[in-house]
């Protein structure tokens, strides 16, 4: 991701808890597997400029569509982190096909040069 001095937090919570920041920050109702907020745009950019920002990932949601995927906890939870990173980056699935296809191919990217150091 080109980011080396990079720091960015990351928020491991429950169902209810991710639920509540979705509706304050989103206006969204019900939980959500990950939410990310990025700390490289708006008026406070420069306030602290190798903070890319906050991951949060709900363990419930992951472990539930892990389970339904057929895969571990540890790989969802993996798949969900990375995307939140995109979106840290910028990154968006929800506003152009050709944006989802972008994020896709750069999630992918990522999971396979994670799934060679790790798994």
């Amino acid at each position: 991701m080109d980011c080396p001095d990079g720091e960015l937090s990351i928020l491991i919570v429950d169902d209810s808890q991710i639920e509540a920041l979705n509706k304050e920050y989103l206006n969204r109702s019900g939980p959500t597997n990950v939410i990310a907020f990025p700390m490289r745009e708006g008026e406070f950019l420069n306030i602290s400029p190798h903070l890319i920002g906050d991951v949060v990932i709900s363990v419930e949601t992951a472990e539930k569509e892990g389970r339904m995927a057929g895969i571990n906890m540890e790989k969802r939870f993996t798949q969900l982190l990375v995307h939140g990173i995109l979106h840290l980056f910028g990154y968006d699935h929800e506003k152009t096909e050709h944006g989802s296809l972008l994020m896709e191919k750069k999630s992918d990217e990522l999971l396979k040069m994670i799934e060679k150091t790790v798994y």
